[in-house]
């Protein structure tokens, strides 16, 4: 069963929440930004909106499928909004999904999108030129925030996550599958952002603060796939 939900800060009676949507991973980045953001009190998320692979049915990076995505999704009591885009999609393709994604959200008055990114600012940048197009802007609740503080932020808050895909490059193939927890930090090798920001690895959250009860999922093979290390996770409800 979740924990109880962050308790929103009180402002005044007389502000609403601003209506915003959310790019969304379903990764632990994600996650603690959709905690700060509700605990805040200051946005209300109306969207989340992950972008998948067609064909595949999984999230493009992550290799999560669009399933466990869904489920995730219900136990947090929030729309999702999916995007698609097809194989091997280059950057013109993928902005023309997300623009028609966006637009959607835009016709109804919606201005702010929030993003769980931290610290590369080639990646904010490219993100804010897309989100113009719309009249859009972004919101970065965790940008420049030491990112071992926010590791140990979101494990201690009481959220699971598991490492879906890892960088054989930059960490161990054999934390593919691995909870991501203090056990887990203290192994990560030198260089290796705690947080995996440079791409060392990404995670789904089945569990915390924020979800009425816990996805459940059952770890499958592991397989590595154009340089990458994914362990299958399917529903085990």
């Amino acid at each position: 069963m979740g924990q109880a939900q962050p308790e929103a800060d009180e402002g005044p009676a007389d502000v609403p929440a601003i209506p915003a949507v959310m790019l969304w991973s379903g990764g632990k980045d994600s996650m603690l930004a959709l905690h700060r953001i509700l605990s805040e009190g200051v946005y209300k998320i109306e969207f989340l909106i992950t972008t998948v692979t067609s064909g595949y049915d999984r999230i493009s990076m992550h290799g999560v499928r669009r399933t466990l995505l869904e489920e995730q999704a219900r136990a947090l009591g929030l729309p999702l909004k999916i995007s698609l885009i097809s194989k091997n999609a280059v950057n013109g393709q993928y902005e023309d999904a997300m623009i028609r994604c966006l637009v959607q959200f835009a016709a109804k008055g919606i201005k702010h999108i929030v993003c769980g990114d931290l610290y590369l600012e080639e990646i904010r940048n490219y993100r804010e030129a897309l989100f113009h197009r719309v009249a859009m802007q972004g919101v970065y609740p965790l940008w420049m925030e030491d990112t071992r503080k926010l590791a140990d932020e979101f494990i201690s808050a009481g959220y699971k996550a598991t490492l879906c895909c890892v960088d054989p490059k930059a960490v161990p193939d054999c934390f593919a599958g691995r909870d991501y927890d203090d056990a887990l930090l203290s192994e990560l090798p030198a260089g290796c952002d705690p947080c995996g920001e440079n791409g060392e690895f990404h995670s789904f959250v089945y569990d915390g603060p924020l979800f009425t009860a816990p996805v459940k999922i059952q770890k499958g093979e592991s397989v590595t796939r154009e340089g990458f290390r994914f362990t299958e996770l399917l529903s085990a409800t």
